[in-house]
């Protein structure tokens, strides 16, 4: 059985992207997707186009984590796709997330970089927290 996010969790990572990508110069959309694949939230995208894009850019994800660990070059902080039109940008959140932002080529690279980052470290570090256990005490 599939469980999508609730809608408080769906409106927290929705405040999240927009309040930091939308300062990008020319932000077309964003997908935050599980390192299988699977979307679990969209920023102005229609949810068939950001199911594509997720599954897509998994692959590129994984392709230069599996690239990284052949060369020892420890852990996968960006990748940057530049097309005729497009950029893509895409980093990890933490362990289980990946972030991908598409922009029009209006985008500045270092703002487009800096934010993505950014906004991938608030949403690694919200996704992230562990559920708080009792521990005894001592």
């Amino acid at each position: 059985m599939t469980t999508s996010p609730n809608t408080a969790t769906n409106d927290a990572i929705y405040s999240v992207l927009d309040n930091n990508l939308s300062r990008i110069a020319g932000i077309q959309g964003a997908v935050l997707l599980s390192n299988d694949g699977i979307k679990l939230s969209a920023y102005l995208l229609e949810r068939d186009r950001a199911e594509r894009i997720a599954a897509a850019s998994s692959g590129i994800a994984a392709t230069m984590k599996a690239i990284s660990r052949e060369i020892d070059g420890g852990r996968v902080i960006r990748q940057l796709v530049e097309m005729d039109d497009s950029y893509l940008c895409i980093v990890g959140c933490g362990e289980g997330s990946t972030l991908i932002v598409v922009t029009s080529r209006r985008a500045r690279l270092g703002e487009l970089g800096g934010e993505a980052v950014r906004t991938a470290q608030a949403l690694g570090e919200w996704l992230g927290t562990p559920g708080r256990t009792q521990t005894p005490s001592s």
